[in-house]
């Protein structure tokens, strides 16, 4: 036996072992990111799942909602990240309460076709209710903007309601 052949066979003879041990904490992290992540869907999937009634009585009563006096504004978060505000004033024209209100909000190209469409919640239970003859302001924010919009207000679309 050569003198440095038995340090090889050693290290040799490690390297497997290491191997293994680095594969099943990669195999560990994976396994608790998968988790972690299908948490996350199922519980936010719930939310999402829940549709207020429009019915023919709501949808009746959607032509007494108006969106006026509209604006958008740009901003920044500390991770560089841009959003877009859409705010301005809901009225309710009609001569019942409004508890609850879901819009659809949908951006255009300049063909007029619909390239972002996105779903909000106006009222609901973290809002106050919209008393018949009033107005009330709202406000979202959207992430990103295609770059294809046509820079004009988007279009908002009552798709739910529940009325008092």
């Amino acid at each position: 036996m050569e003198p440095g052949e038995s340090s090889y066979r050693e290290e040799r003879s490690r390297l497997p072992v290491a191997l293994g041990a680095g594969l099943i904490i990669v195999g560990l992290l994976f396994g608790g990111l998968f988790l972690l992540t299908r948490k996350m869907h199922t519980s936010s999937g719930v939310v999402a799942e829940v549709k207020l009634p429009f019915g023919p009585a709501e949808q009746a009563y959607s032509g007494r909602i108006h969106f006026t006096d509209m604006h958008m504004a740009k901003a920044t978060n500390f991770l560089n990240q841009e959003f877009t505000y859409v705010a301005g004033t809901m009225t309710n024209d009609g001569t019942r309460d409004i508890k609850a209100m879901d819009v659809s909000i949908e951006f255009r190209d300049p063909f007029k076709q619909t390239i972002l469409k996105d779903s909000e919640h106006l009222i609901g239970p973290d809002t106050a209710v919209l008393t018949a003859g009033q107005k009330g302001t709202f406000s979202v924010s959207v992430e990103h903007l295609p770059a294809e919009w046509n820079h004009e207000y988007p279009i908002i679309t009552v798709t739910g309601l529940v009325l008092q």
